[in-house]
Parts: structure tokens; C-alpha cells; sequence
């Protein structure tokens, strides 16, 4: 494993604003205040597709168990390929993965912010 995939990091702001859009189609969440100012993120092993382990430092670094789809969002990237971006929460509802599926498996090249949601 690369120390890329092992670091936490500060979200992009094309991450944000996408993580930030699933949030506000999701319901039942829980989230502190503040949270997207708070929120780091650390890449997954997904072969570029550009998954997200996302975490709450100030809450706890202790991983929990998945509890449930949130919502999604569904985009084409430039390369004409459909992306399926889904945010998934743990069983106590806080957001735990933005998970990115690109259905031909191949790396996201661009996350279009100007089709999501500014919230």
C-alpha cells in the first residue's frame, strides 16, 4: 500500500462539493457542526476511480460498521462513461465512504461540479 493511500487528507474542492451535495440528498445523517470543515479523507485502493474513506478526527478515529447506502448521484464523465457516486454511512449515520464507480472500471478523470448541487 502507497503512503498516498495510507494518508488523510483535506478533501479537493471539487470532493467537497460533491460529498456536500450527497449529503444534502441523504436523509436521516448524522453530522456535527461544522463537519465539512472537519472532514479528511483518505484515498481507497480502487484503481483511480477515486473512492474516499471519510473521517471525523474530532469524533473518533475508530472505524465502525457499514449501516447503509445515503444517497447517490449518477454523472458521465468527460469520456462519455457513467459514474455512479454513492455516499455511505455507518450504522450510527455518520458519513463513512464516498464510494465512485466508474462502470467501465476505469480512473474518474473529472468530478463535473458545475452538474452538482452547490450547497
Amino acid at each position: 500500500m502507497s503512503d498516498e493511500s495510507t494518508q488523510f487528507r483535506k478533501p479537493t474542492d471539487k470532493e467537497r462539493r460533491l460529498i456536500a451535495a450527497l449529503v444534502a440528498k441523504a436523509s436521516d445523517l448524522t453530522l456535527p457542526s461544522g463537519w465539512l470543515e472537519m472532514l479528511e479523507v483518505q484515498s481507497l485502493a480502487d484503481g483511480g476511480m477515486g473512492s474516499l474513506r471519510l473521517l471525523f478526527p474530532v469524533l473518533s478515529a475508530a472505524p465502525k460498521a457499514f449501516g447503509k447506502q445515503a444517497s447517490e448521484f449518477v454523472f458521465e464523465d468527460v469520456d462519455g462513461v457513467k459514474v455512479i457516486a454513492s455516499l455511505n454511512v455507518d450504522s450510527s449515520g455518520l458519513p463513512m465512504e464516498l464510494d465512485l464507480w466508474k462502470t467501465d472500471f476505469s480512473p474518474v478523470l473529472c468530478i463535473p461540479v458545475d452538474l452538482i448541487d452547490k450547497s
